[in-house]
């Protein structure tokens, strides 16, 4: 999808907020853009400048960095929010195909290509996963060792669990 495509694209709302925004809400001031009569920028977006024009992604940035500093959040860029949020949907085990789309990336190749960085619980489960395994193995290794004619250690004859008994 070329990059001015996906700029227009309407973000998927959770059930919730989807809900929220279709709901009827009397009007508290007056629509967008009505002080600024024939000056109103109607830009389509829903974060403009005061006139309605798109906001610059440098305006953005840097009050997303000035905002975390007055805030004392650990340094991040604004952008970095993005690649955050891709590895919580990934290490929520949404399909790497879907996260593609909500980024707006051409292929979820590109996606894989981009999101290097892995959650800690990806790599908790994956730990899980070989741990869960390598027991089962060697505990079958084990029950295979006592049923064949090898001979058991003198400790297990003994019911010692270790040689300091």
């Amino acid at each position: 999808m070329p990059r001015s495509d996906h700029l227009r694209r309407r973000p998927a709302l959770w059930r919730d907020e989807a809900a929220l925004v279709a709901q009827p809400r009397p009007l508290v001031r007056p629509p967008r853009g009505v002080a600024w009569g024939a000056g109103w920028v109607d830009s389509g977006r829903v974060f403009t400048y005061e006139d309605g024009s798109a906001l610059k992604p440098g305006y953005v940035s840097d009050n997303f960095e000035r905002l975390s500093a007055a805030a004392q959040l650990p340094p991040v860029r604004f952008h970095d929010l993005r690649h955050g949020s891709a590895t919580m949907l990934l290490a929520a085990g949404v399909d790497m195909k879907v996260v593609s789309e909500i980024l707006g990336h051409a292929s979820s190749a590109f996606t894989a290509d981009v999101c290097t960085s892995v959650a800690e619980e990806l790599a908790e489960q994956a730990a899980a996963v070989i741990a869960a395994f390598i027991p089962r193995r060697v505990k079958a290794r084990a029950a295979d060792a006592r049923s064949s004619n090898v001979p058991a250690h003198p400790s297990s004859e003994r019911g010692l669990s270790s040689g300091l008994g």
